[in-house]
């Protein structure tokens, strides 16, 4: 993650909020990015194999 994504969602936050509004924030833009590198990647199940998988996970 860069620094830029950091101040980008800081200045998107109101002028006043929590901590925990800027670390749900933060949480977001890393988890959207963790996505994005996975579907790059090719690190992700295809909806065609999810039957096959999901009752595997769902133990």
């Amino acid at each position: 993650m860069k620094k830029a994504k950091i101040i980008e969602a800081i200045n998107r936050l109101p002028e006043d909020f929590s901590i925990d509004d800027l670390l749900d924030e933060i949480l977001l833009i890393q988890k959207i990015e963790n996505g994005i590198n996975l579907t790059i990647n090719n690190e992700v199940i295809p909806d065609e194999n999810l039957d096959q998988v999901l009752p595997e996970w769902l133990r």
